[in-house]
């Protein structure tokens, strides 16, 4: 399915501000380390999380996309840290993300993992200087310190690992166990972007409500198709290996439901998600294609 044209817009706005940042910091940090931190953070993508929080704080009224601009840049921060991690030997052990040599194999294990720091520090540091009211880059600091951390993406992280060693693997879980997994270790970070994107719009209850109600439905949506994918598409137009899941043993709503199921149950979340937008009105008219788009990675 072809990206909305305002997600394409959001990416390439995302991509050149973080040129612009590593570019502020050449001086100031190692060349080999800052070399492997932009290979990885300009390696392309479809910048899907930092849209969500721009279009989340649209949604709620805000106008002014350079002021949450940092916000947009750290998660893509925390987000590439966690691929970069995810693809060592110790961990998924991949040597392909988004078509090109995975970190640690352009580079080194040590830089890989030294650049995969940085970027989540770094992602910290753009938040604290954000120039919003301090009381509300607090708490958009600690609520992304605890989507990203032991209770969020890393708790997720081992979770799963978890299920892989565990005997017979992921495919002899519950769903609920599954689903516990992917709240955390994808949904987490989704649903931070909606809700800090609204919160930065200084969004009214009833709008926070909703964007926080669309973040959890698309974060359990995006792990669906992507599990989805996983079996269906090739390495290719993935951009890293396929098939991958099966071999470990992970726990994926595929290996325990089904290929039909799975895809049924994607469908139910995009409905989810869609009907969380109704309170935003017409300004949610780019979330719910965010939504669409989404599940259409996965069929």
């Amino acid at each position: 399915m072809k990206a909305p044209e305002f997600l394409t817009e959001h990416a390439a706005d995302v991509s050149v501000a973080l040129i612009g940042m590593l570019a502020k910091r050449e001086s100031v940090v190692a060349e080999e380390l800052l070399a492997a931190m932009s290979y990885s953070l300009l390696a392309g993508g479809k910048r899907v999380r930092p849209a969500l929080l721009l279009e989340s704080y649209r949604a709620c009224g805000g106008r002014d996309i350079e002021r949450v601009m940092p916000a947009a840049l750290a998660i893509e921060c925390i987000h590439t840290y966690s691929l970069i991690h995810d693809d060592l030997p110790c961990m998924d052990d991949d040597d392909l993300r988004r078509g090109n040599p995975t970190c640690h194999k352009q580079f080194d294990e040590a830089t890989a993992i030294l650049a995969a720091d940085a970027l989540q520090a770094l992602a910290f540091e753009l938040v604290a200087a954000m120039d919003v009211e301090a009381e509300l880059r607090c708490s958009i600091m600690h609520s992304l310190a605890l989507a990203s951390g032991c209770q969020g993406m890393v708790g997720g992280q081992v979770l799963d690992m978890q299920a892989e060693h565990d005997a017979g693997g992921g495919k002899h879980m519950e769903l609920l166990q599954v689903e516990r997994i992917h709240l955390h270790k994808t949904g987490a970070l989704l649903h931070w972007c909606c809700e800090a994107g609204a919160m930065l719009a200084g969004a009214d209850s009833r709008q926070l409500d909703a964007c926080s109600r669309f973040g959890k439905s698309v974060g359990l949506l995006f792990q669906i198709a992507d599990d989805i994918l996983d079996v269906t598409a090739s390495s290719e137009a993935l951009g890293k290996s396929a098939g991958k899941d099966a071999e470990q043993n992970k726990a994926t709503y595929v290996s325990l439901l089904g290929l039909q199921r799975s895809r049924e149950l994607a469908d139910e979340m995009r409905d989810i998600a869609l009907d969380a937008c109704q309170p935003l009105a017409e300004e949610g008219s780019q979330l719910k294609s965010l939504a669409h788009y989404i599940l259409g990675r996965g069929q």
